[in-house]
């Protein structure tokens, strides 16, 4: 069975200003709640851990170490 990208998250490379994308899809899951991020608004993500975060503040915790 086929799937679109839509139904998928996207697979991306994070750097200090932007990002690229490895693997087409919409949006990639915050990497502390789980939460999907359309790419369209995904705006905070660290490029030394390679992940993407939903908002500022869960962000913040995940690289302070609170999260």
């Amino acid at each position: 069975m086929l799937m679109s990208s839509t139904d998928r998250p996207a697979k991306l490379s994070y750097g200090p200003n932007g990002f690229r994308v490895l693997s087409p899809g919409h949006f990639v899951n915050c990497a502390v709640t789980g939460e999907p991020v359309q790419l369209e608004v995904l705006r905070y993500w660290s490029v030394d851990h390679q992940e993407a975060y939903a908002t500022a503040e869960i962000a913040t915790r995940r690289l302070l170490g609170q999260a």
